[in-house]
């Protein structure tokens, strides 16, 4: 297999899938965080996101948001798009079509109850998706958000974060990284990497309404 399509997933499974999102299109790069909030991660990382002048995307998980309110509603104070990750981070290619919606819709809802607020956009569990996944966006009018650079940082592996951004990183780049306990002891070193490589090849951040409209 060729190396690239473990951090950039291949050109024949974009166009199987081509309703979904894999690039922004705005050639402007768009910085994504996955499982998040986390009381071990999420704070230092909005700090060094307003640092940085960068709106993320987060997708949060509904249980998570429900343990921890107070951070997600800081995500949204702080300008940044909340998207779903469904509610306890189940395989949609392990569970029913209804189970997952049942996931889905309790996420939007609970985020619509605390904070007022309408989520668009949605990303799997582990990126797993099914022919199916087209029909439950649909039945949930989601948009689904991919990656064009999975940065590996939930292994925890700096070295291996390095790798995949200064190898892979394009003007386009959706980029995957995590709000989590995997992540805690390198998030920081990873993101200043991240915007030192944006910087470094002339690039720009984006905001998700702008990337993926």
């Amino acid at each position: 297999m060729n190396v690239k399509y473990l951090y950039d997933p291949p050109k024949v499974i974009k166009l199987i899938y081509s309703n979904f999102l894999w690039n922004t299109k705005n050639n402007e790069i768009l910085l994504t965080f996955d499982d998040g909030p986390n009381p071990e991660t999420t704070e230092k990382l909005l700090e060094l996101l307003k640092v940085s002048n960068i709106k993320a995307l987060f997708f949060c998980l509904g249980e998570n948001v429900k343990k921890y309110p107070d951070l997600c509603q800081r995500i949204i104070d702080d300008g940044h798009t909340v998207g779903n990750h469904t509610f306890s981070h189940k395989r949609i290619n392990e569970v029913s079509k209804n189970e997952i919606i049942e996931e889905i819709r309790n996420t939007n809802i609970l985020l619509s109850e605390l904070f007022d607020y309408q989520i668009k956009y949605f990303r799997p569990p582990h990126g797993r998706i099914t022919l199916a996944t087209t029909k439950i966006m649909n039945e949930v009018k989601l948009v689904n958000v991919m990656w064009s650079l999975l940065t590996w940082d939930y292994k925890g592996n700096y070295k291996t974060v390095k790798k995949s951004i200064t190898k892979y990183l394009r003007n386009n780049s959706i980029v995957v990284m995590h709000d989590s306990n995997k992540t805690k002891n390198i998030f920081i070193d990873s993101v200043r990497l991240l915007v030192d490589e944006v910087k470094k090849n002339n690039y720009k951040f984006g905001e998700s309404e702008n990337c993926l409209k």
